[in-house]
């Protein structure tokens, strides 16, 4: 390939590799059947590998769950998650004592820290039609200086997520959602207090853009050489800096260079993540990433003497109230209801 601004094109596996910055990027998009009164199946879905179910069957993945899909508690230490819920509804609790539903272009952001437990469970609200849901769960790190901060519990709700809205010549559509970071000038809301994207000279971006059939857009470039990768997840074909590029593939781009997008003949759909590497030697085991062996062992060691502030649900897997609607209770009482 010769080109000077594209260094890599990659398949799409499941879960998606990412650069320094952060770790990886789950793709969840999953096509669940209606539910019951309780939010969950009638009985567990047949000939599944339930508690380890990622094969995708029938439309979709049960992943930890098993009469709810989605992730029954489990701890974290030394990083962040972010989950943007594009389309449906999860329902999150954590050792903390915070919970929250959210879903359809919510983004609840967490930073583990020094430990915290937490579930994810997609509740099956509609008793009477299938319930999708479509979402990204992503890992950014934190540096060594970050690693044992407070854990923090934080929602971007739908209408505080600003989108950047243009036109091409031809009057197509260009749609971005700034979840981190900045573009064009236009910034998103502030990150949690110890998040590596919360210093704008790391550059730390996160954003979904959707591109009109044939639409043509550039990308600005960066400020720096910073690593940019660029996840084409839905739209058939696409150029990228005139090379052409099939669905379900990465690429990795020099960030300091303007990219020229241009649209196949279907809508095209992309996940941009961008930041100033760490540099800091990375051990992940499970659930924990640390920057030794020795660390992830006294990690291990840690939960199983405190289990991380302990777990105050009545379950491994809760859903909330059916009638809640959009919300979040944060872990000094304060409550956020949005319908």
């Amino acid at each position: 390939m010769n080109n000077t601004t594209i260094k890599n094109i990659k398949p799409l596996g499941f879960p998606w590799e990412t650069q320094d910055p952060f770790l990886f990027c789950a793709y969840h998009k999953d096509n669940y059947p209606k539910g019951n009164d309780n939010m969950r199946f009638d009985t567990p879905p047949k000939d599944r590998n339930i508690g380890q179910d990622f094969v995708k069957k029938d439309g979709f993945r049960m992943y930890h769950g098993d009469t709810v899909p989605g992730f029954p508690f489990h701890p974290h230490r030394g990083f962040e998650t972010i989950t943007i819920a594009k389309e449906g509804f999860v329902d999150h609790s954590d050792s903390l004592g915070a919970s929250g539903r959210f879903g359809n272009g919510d983004v609840q952001w967490m930073t583990a820290g020094k430990g915290i437990q937490h579930s994810e469970m997609f509740p099956l609200l509609n008793k009477t039609e299938r319930n999708p849901i479509e979402m990204f769960q992503i890992w950014l790190n934190l540096p060594k200086s970050s690693k044992f901060v407070e854990p923090h519990f934080a929602m971007l709700w739908e209408n505080t997520i600003p989108i950047l809205k243009e036109k091409d010549k031809n009057n197509k559509k260009i749609e971005v959602n700034i979840i981190a970071g900045e573009l064009k000038g236009i910034k998103a809301p502030n990150p949690p207090p110890d998040s590596w994207a919360k210093n704008p000279d790391n550059e730390v971006g996160v954003w979904t853009i959707k591109l009109d059939a044939n639409a043509i857009w550039v990308l600005p470039k960066a400020k720096n050489d910073i690593k940019r990768t660029l996840y084409f997840y839905s739209g058939n074909t696409m150029k990228i800096e005139e090379i052409s590029v099939a669905e379900s593939n990465s690429i990795e781009v020099v960030a300091n260079k303007d990219i020229l997008l241009e649209a196949g003949d279907k809508e095209c759909l992309l996940l941009v993540l961008q930041g100033k590497p760490i540099h800091e030697p990375v051990v992940q085991q499970g659930p924990f990433v640390m920057n030794t062996h020795q660390e992830i062992q006294e990690a291990i060691l840690d939960y199983q003497k405190t289990q991380f502030g302990g777990w105050p649900w009545s379950s491994r897997d809760p859903v909330h109230d059916k009638n809640k609607g959009r919300f979040a209770i944060y872990a000094n009482g304060k409550e956020e209801n949005k319908n």
